[in-house]
């Protein structure tokens, strides 16, 4: 059978969730898995690099980015742009290689307008008071914009009824496994395997 185009999945959830430590594990567990780098405005935290993490931009360079139509999806986010490159996306599915975007609610929305092939699967915090704990821990934001987080965080989470999936991100290990899960049995579905399929016994007839 000729090798099918491959899925892009849209992992989202509130700040603090643990979006990067679940994709991180992800990527370790399925090496097969493309991870789409974001391009976003906010400051480089200890430890990230420019073009592994982000692409860290200024909000000069992501305004051309969006005036020239090269993003997937963008959003502005606590006063800063994260958006995903189309370009990258669109080669690593036409290879037939599975992409998944690490993205914000609002970027999730967006491409659910123009990506409605694409499996959604929202990451959810065990409960509000262990969201709060990991988004302290960070160390690296006053009160002030934690609340406005926590806040942003029960608005996005009234949003999961948009998705196809959620997963509580309650232990990371248990997390990857369920989502690992959803995309076996996404490939299995007939309406991805039975055309090619169809193709390859008329061959044999």
């Amino acid at each position: 059978m000729e090798r099918s185009r491959g899925l892009l999945i849209v992992l989202s959830g509130p700040s603090g969730v643990g979006k990067g430590t679940v994709c991180k594990e992800l990527r370790r567990m399925m090496p097969q898995l493309s991870y789409s780098v974001s391009a976003t405005t906010r400051s480089p935290r200890e430890g990230e690099v420019d073009g592994i993490n982000y692409f860290f931009k200024t909000r000069e360079q992501f305004e051309q980015m969006i005036a020239q139509e090269a993003l997937l999806e963008w959003a502005e986010y606590v006063g800063n742009y994260y958006g995903t490159p189309t370009s990258f996306v669109e080669q690593e599915l036409d290879t037939g290689r599975d992409v998944i975007l690490e993205i914000e609610v609002q970027g999730a929305m967006q491409v659910h307008q123009r990506f409605p092939e694409a499996i959604f699967i929202f990451l959810m915090p065990p409960d509000m008071l262990e969201l709060r704990k990991r988004i302290e821990g960070r160390g690296t934001e006053k009160e002030e914009l934690i609340a406005a987080r926590l806040q942003k965080a029960r608005e996005e989470i009234e949003m999961m009824e948009n998705y196809h999936y959620a997963v509580m991100n309650d232990q990371v290990e248990l997390a990857c496994e369920r989502i690992r899960a959803i995309l076996t049995a996404e490939h299995c579905k007939v309406e991805r395997i039975y055309p090619a399929y169809q193709a390859k016994l008329n061959e044999t007839l």
